[in-house]
């Protein structure tokens, strides 16, 4: 475990579908949302993962409320701030790349359309190639979103077309209704199918969160967390916040003797 990289871990802390009816700590407004990053990053967090709200708590990909939400955050703090380009289930492309303009120093690239729940998350190879050459000309860090082992296929087709520069960071989300199941078999197909030199993170959803978290800190992987993909802390209890959740992933990385990544050392790790 001593050889092992440190352990980089993403707090997301808002996503597009979790509601305060769902659990009321949600942070939503640009002031919630910087007070929130800031106590994950304390708690051991080195990426906040960021999508916004507007101002009746639905999601929007507003440069304006992006940009507010992204001072709030460094006005307490330094993480890396990836923002998503994913938006909400059928947000329309332009707006899904609007906050690139940005320039944050990552972004999610989910490379290929998934069946998410009962709706389509809905990515054509035409949508890849415009996202990708965004980041490029905005010099952001991409990180691959992979819900289907084809989608690790498509960010291969990007780097060959060189809209995509390696080394790669994966995320593989795992458990989405409709999508790949999470599991060890899964997991361990998935990172066998990247890049030697590639690293990645993994995000269970719902349940399947800690699990994953787990087999992630074994593996030399990195781990994604937060009310985006579940807002539990064990069955029947709510989380009482995102760094909650975050505490529970450092503490187990000690007992692991895995040390967790300042943000300095993970855009070290990640060649930001």
């Amino acid at each position: 475990m001593n050889k092992v990289k440190p352990l980089i871990i993403t707090a997301a802390l808002v996503g597009a579908e979790t509601t305060k009816e769902q659990n009321p700590n949600l942070p939503t407004t640009p002031k919630e949302i910087g007070e929130d990053a800031y106590k994950c990053v304390q708690s051991g967090a080195s990426i906040i993962h960021l999508h916004v709200r507007d101002k009746d708590g639905k999601p929007t990909q507003s440069v304006e409320i992006f940009e507010e939400t992204i001072n709030e955050i460094k006005k307490r703090c330094n993480p890396i701030i990836q923002i998503s380009t994913g938006g909400a289930v059928g947000t329309p492309l332009e707006e899904r790349a609007a906050p690139l303009k940005l320039k944050p120093e990552m972004a999610t690239l989910s490379t290929g359309t998934v069946n998410f729940g009962k709706e389509v998350f809905y990515n054509p190879y035409n949508y890849l190639e415009s996202f990708a050459k965004d980041m490029k000309k905005y010099n952001v860090k991409p990180e691959i979103e992979v819900f289907e082992p084809g989608m690790i296929n498509n960010a291969m087709v990007l780097v060959k077309k060189g809209l995509v520069e390696e080394p790669l960071h994966f995320d593989f989300v795992l458990g989405v209704p409709g999508a790949m199941p999470a599991g060890f078999d899964e997991l361990m197909f998935l990172t066998k199918k990247i890049p030697d030199n590639a690293t990645w993170t993994v995000a269970g959803i719902g349940r399947h969160q800690l699990p994953m978290a787990n087999l992630a800190i074994l593996l030399g992987g990195n781990v994604r967390v937060g009310f985006e993909d579940n807002i539990f802390y064990r069955k029947g209890e709510l989380a009482k916040s995102n760094s909650q959740l975050v505490d529970r992933i450092k503490s187990l990385a000690g007992i692991l003797d895995r040390p967790v990544a300042t943000p300095e050392q993970a855009r070290e790790i990640l060649t930001i």
